[in-house]
């Protein structure tokens, strides 16, 4: 067990080190996963991974001070299966068109189908859309061209690196090289 190799990194993060996250990146340099800077250490501690960004703070114990890992690599390159296409839920629309609604531009807190379903309308990428509520109500089950009104954009489904996170966690600035939006 890794505890009994290196027994200072089993021990708890100081607080803020603890909340940060790293960007864990195949051989490959494509994105894999966010996990916590305690998994990031042990994967580094063990030779699996190796550290490339670092945002200048460390980590320290005993025996080891080692850099507080923002983006890491595995070491050998891990086959990932083809992934699924994102759904069209609730939170992956509103963080898809920023939390604005794609009528009048203001904050979205709802989501609107631009084709009713009750006229036949899909839930599904190229029709679902942010909305206010005020606008959503406005809408109700009418088509567009109805109400003279025209979308900014074309809805479409976000690319997988998009929908990375989960919203819970906020993506570090140094990411961006590594994830394409």
């Amino acid at each position: 067990m890794l505890t009994q190799v290196v027994p200072e990194i089993a021990a708890p993060l100081p607080a803020p080190a603890a909340q940060a996250r790293t960007l864990l990146l195949n051989a490959s340099l494509e994105p894999l996963c966010i996990v916590s800077v305690h998994r990031a250490v042990l994967l580094m501690m063990c030779g699996k991974a190796t550290v490339l960004e670092t945002d200048g703070r460390t980590l320290h114990s005993a025996h080891v001070e080692l850099p507080l890992p923002v983006v890491i690599s595995l070491t050998r390159y891990v086959h990932v299966p083809v992934r699924r296409p994102v759904p069209p839920t609730r939170r992956t629309v509103l963080q898809r068109d920023s939390h604005r609604c794609a009528y009048c531009g203001g904050g979205a807190d709802t989501v609107d189908h631009v084709h009713p379903r009750s006229k036949g309308g899909r839930h599904e990428w190229g029709n679902v859309v942010a909305a206010c509520v005020r606008c959503n109500h406005r809408k109700a089950d009418r088509l567009l061209h109805e109400l003279g009104w025209e979308l900014p954009f074309t809805p479409r489904a976000p690319r997988w690196s998009i929908a990375f996170g989960s919203g819970a966690v906020r993506a570090d600035p140094l990411w961006s090289a590594y994830v394409v939006a």
